[in-house]
Formats: C-alpha cells, sequence, structure tokens
C-alpha cells in the first residue's frame, strides 16, 4: 500500500466553489481530516464508511494543536491509502498547508496539493469590488491581520504606506488598530469594506470609509469570517439594487456630502 495524502483547499464558503479536482479526491478518501470553516455539504461528497475528524478551532479555540494535527495525518495515512486533509479557503493562503506537506513528506508519505479559491481573492469579487481595475491600482497586498503572537502584523503599517489595494484576513480582532493606521498614512476617506459570510447566502457588506468604519463599526458587531479590503477599488463596487441604481455608487455620493 502506497498511502497518499491530498491537501485540499475547499474554497471560501459557497460548496459550489470547490474544484472538480478536488471533489474526486474527497469521493476516494478513508480518512478526512476538516476545518471548521468547511461546509457539510463538502463532507457529503466522501464515501458512506469514510471517517471524518474535525480538527479545526472555534473562536480561536484550537481543537488539536498542529503537532496534534501532523501525528494524526501521518497516523492514518500508515493505515489507509488515501487520506483527505480538507482546509477552507485555498491551504497554502495563511492555512498552514505547506507545514503539513513538509511533515508528511519526511516520513514517507506523497502528498498531493489541491488548490482552492481564497477569500482573499473570493471575497471581493463576491462583494463586487475589483480586486485591480485599469486607471485606480496598480497591486494588491493580501496580508494577516494577526499573527500568532496576538499581536498585528507589521506588514499592514507598510502596505498602508502604498497606493496598493490591501485585503487582510483575520484581521476583525484588530479592526479599530488596522484602520486608525490608515486613516494616519492615507486619508480619512480612503474607501474601504468589510465582507463578512463572503459567497454565502448569509453574506453581508458594510462599506464606507477607513475614518467612518473605525467610528461607527465595533469588531464584536461583524460577524466572522470577514474580509477587510482598503483601496480605491471599493469605490468601484458595482452591484445592481432594485432601483436600478448601483450601490457602490450610492456609498461615493454619500461620501462626497460627508
Amino acid at each position: 500500500m502506497n498511502p497518499t495524502l491530498y491537501i485540499i483547499g475547499g474554497g471560501p464558503g459557497d460548496p459550489e466553489l470547490i474544484t472538480l479536482k478536488a471533489v474526486r479526491a474527497l469521493e476516494k478518501a478513508d480518512v478526512i481530516l476538516y476545518d471548521a470553516l468547511v461546509s457539510d455539504q463538502l463532507l457529503a461528497h466522501a464515501r458512506p464508511d469514510v471517517r471524518l475528524i474535525f480538527v479545526g478551532k472555534r473562536k480561536g479555540r484550537k481543537e488539536l494543536s498542529q503537532q496534534e494535527i501532523n501525528e494524526l495525518i501521518v497516523f492514518y495515512a500508515s493505515r489507509t491509502s488515501c487520506v483527505v486533509r480538507l482546509k477552507g479557503g485555498d491551504p497554502f493562503v495563511f492555512g498552514r498547508g505547506h507545514e503539513e506537506l513538509e511533515y508528511a513528506s519526511r516520513r514517507g508519505i506523497a502528498v498531493e496539493v489541491i488548490p482552492g479559491i481564497s477569500s482573499a481573492l473570493a471575497a471581493p469579487a463576491s462583494a463586487g469590488i475589483p480586486l485591480t481595475k485599469r486607471g485606480v491600482n496598480e497591486s494588491f497586498w493580501v496580508i494577516t491581520g494577526t499573527l500568532s503572537s496576538g499581536e498585528i502584523s507589521n506588514d499592514i503599517a507598510l502596505a498602508s504606506e502604498s497606493s496598493a489595494t490591501v485585503i487582510i484576513l483575520m484581521g476583525i480582532s484588530k479592526l479599530k488598530e488596522i484602520l486608525s493606521i490608515f486613516v494616519k498614512a492615507r486619508s480619512p476617506f480612503e474607501p474601504a469594506a468589510i465582507v463578512e459570510h463572503a459567497t454565502l447566502p448569509t453574506q453581508r457588506v458594510i462599506s464606507g470609509t477607513v475614518y467612518s468604519l473605525a467610528e461607527q463599526i465595533h469588531a464584536d458587531e461583524v460577524r466572522t469570517p470577514a474580509v477587510i479590503v482598503i483601496g480605491k477599488v471599493v469605490d468601484e463596487r458595482h452591484v445592481a439594487t432594485p432601483t436600478g441604481l448601483v450601490e457602490g455608487e450610492v456609498m461615493m455620493l454619500q461620501r462626497k456630502v460627508i
């Protein structure tokens, strides 16, 4: 028996956004180790006799340490032919997928990575915000808002000094601090948005400026998971409303009045 570990990205939330290749791996898995942000509908692709093991974390509380997850992967891979490690988003975008790949590979386990759609890309798109647009921006940064130490990422201050669009994951607990950095480095009127539950029926978009969001929105009012988007592309948001107006244009009119 030559065991194979598949490290799979399950996408940003909508179960239909997983890749066909990932579904095929789920269908043949003997064991699936899955995270908290993985949709139950993805697990429905598995065989009836599959062993499902929850190894995620909820509200910041880890069920298992990364070392324990690594050991579980190797334990099951040494006893079955196909193990799937199912993660939300993309396993190589703040997903620790490469750590698991290294651990398993060093122990003689064949590993295949199946990428997923990261919420860093999907959240702005599902909110109608382009990550790039000619004449508006030249690049974008994707940054974790909170380090493993609990401190805010130093790269946020660096990004605020650029003209790039900034997408911040796992930053809601530091929301006020993050927005304040951009108020000082760019302008109080720099466009910003928070996208909650991206791609799901419960998705909600809160848009305004870095100043207005800092003044009006508290972290405990935001439903996680949520992605912060900062930059002029937020003003390009295009979402049709029942009146035929464009929501992004309405927000810009409001901003000009302020």
